[in-house]
C-alpha cells in the first residue's frame, strides 16, 4: 500500500465530479456521473446515500492529512446537502438517513461543525421506523413492508455512537436472530414482512454494516465470525467483489471501512490478521486495475479487473460517482493500516 493512494482518489473524485449546486456560490456536491450528462451537471440526480459516503471520505481525507481548506469544504459541503435536499435533513428511506447521520456525526468530531442539530432530527426519524412487526428492527423506507440490514445496520452504528446503545443492540439482534445464515455466518438482505419471505440475497454491504454494528456494541465474537464468512464467501483470491455500479458501487468500499476499523478494535487474532489482508490486498488490486484519467485515477467497479479505457462507453459502471466513491473508501480505509 503506497502512502499516496488515498490522496490520489480524493484528487481524482473532487477533480472530476465536485462541482457547486446550481451554480451557486460556496456550494458543493458529488456529480453522480463523469462525464456527467446534462441533467447531472445541474445536480438533477440526486443520490442521497452516495453524497454521505463522499462526505465520509472528505472526512477519511481530513483525519490523513488535515487542512483548513478541506475542513471549509466539508462545512460547505454540509450546507449544500440540505439546500440539494430542498431544507430537509431526511427523506423516505431509513437506510439513507442513517448514512448521512453518520457522516455528519464523524464531520462534527474531526472538524468542530456543530451537527448536532441535524443528527437529532435523523436519530428521530430512525426511531420512528422501529415497529415490533417480524419482532422488531426499522423498515427500509417509509410506508413499505420490508425490514434489511442495509437500514438496520447504519442505524445500529449511529445510535451507539451517539450513546444510546439500548436501541443500538435492538437492531443488532433482530438482524441476529432474522438475517444471519446459521450455516455460514454471512448476514443475508432482508425480510418481507407483508408476505414472509426471507430474502437471502448476499451483498457485501450487509456484511460491512453488521459487523460495524457489532464493533461498536463489543459483540467480538459475531464480529469474528463475520470476518471469517466474508473471508470465505466475498473475497474470491482475498480480494473484495463487485456489485456493478449504481448502489452497488459503494457495498465492497462500505465493507472496506468496517474491516479496517476491525484490525484496529479487535485484538490479535487470525479473523484481524485476516481482515487486514483482504483490505490491503483489495487496495492493491483496485490501484493496479485503474485507468488514467483528467485529475488521477479512474477505478474500476470490479477491482480485479481493469477499467476501460478512455473515452468511457455509455452507460459503464465507471462513470458512476458511487463506484468512485466506494473505492475511495478503500484506499483511505487500506490507508489506516499501513502506518503511513
Amino acid at each position: 500500500m503506497e502512502p499516496e493512494w488515498a490522496a490520489a482518489a480524493e484528487r481524482a473524485v473532487r477533480g472530476r465530479h465536485l462541482r457547486r449546486v446550481w451554480a451557486l456560490p460556496g456550494t458543493a456536491l458529488g456529480r453522480s456521473g463523469w462525464p456527467p450528462t446534462p441533467g447531472q451537471r445541474l445536480h438533477r440526480h440526486w443520490n442521497y446515500w452516495w453524497q454521505a459516503h463522499l462526505l465520509d471520505c472528505l472526512v477519511d481525507a481530513q483525519l490523513r492529512a488535515p487542512e483548513p481548506a478541506r475542513a471549509l469544504l466539508i462545512e460547505r459541503f454540509v450546507k449544500s446537502v440540505l439546500r440539494r435536499n430542498f431544507g430537509k435533513w431526511t427523506n423516505d428511506y431509513y437506510d439513507d438517513i442513517a448514512w448521512l447521520g453518520l457522516a455528519l456525526d464523524r464531520a462534527g468530531k474531526v472538524t468542530g461543525l456543530p451537527v448536532d442539530e441535524p443528527v437529532s432530527v435523523i436519530l428521530a426519524q430512525l426511531r420512528e421506523g422501529w415497529t415490533e412487526d417480524a419482532g422488531g428492527g426499522i423498515w427500509w423506507r417509509r410506508g413499505d413492508e420490508f425490514k434489511n440490514a442495509p437500514a438496520n445496520g447504519p442505524a445500529a452504528i449511529l445510535h451507539a455512537r451517539r450513546g444510546e446503545t439500548g436501541r443500538a443492540a435492538e437492531l443488532l439482534e433482530w438482524m441476529e436472530t432474522r438475517l444471519v445464515d446459521p450455516d455460514t455466518g454471512l448476514v443475508w438482505d432482508g425480510f418481507r414482512v407483508d408476505t414472509g419471505e426471507l430474502v437471502k440475497l448476499v451483498y457485501t454491504y450487509c456484511q460491512g454494516v453488521f459487523l460495524g454494528a457489532c464493533l461498536d456494541l463489543s459483540e467480538v465474537d459475531s464480529a469474528l465470525r463475520t470476518i471469517r464468512a466474508v473471508v470465505a464467501h466475498c473475497a474470491p483470491a482475498g480480494v473484495l467483489r463487485g456489485q456493478g455500479g449504481g448502489d452497488g458501487g459503494l457495498f465492497a468500499g462500505i465493507l472496506a471501512r468496517y474491516l479496517a476499523l476491525a484490525v484496529h478494535r479487535l485484538p490479535p487474532c487470525p479473523e484481524a490478521t485476516a481482515a487486514r489482508s483482504v483490505v490491503l490486498n483489495s487496495a492493491e488490486a483496485c490501484w493496479r486495475s485503474a485507468m488514467v484519467a483528467p485529475h488521477g485515477p479512474l477505478f474500476s467497479p470490479e477491482w480485479t479487473v481493469k477499467a476501460p479505457i478512455l473515452p468511457l462507453p455509455q452507460g459503464h459502471p465507471a462513470r458512476d460517482l458511487s463506484v468512485q466513491v466506494g473505492a475511495w473508501l478503500l484506499l483511505e480505509a487500506a490507508h489506516t493500516l499501513t502506518g503511513k
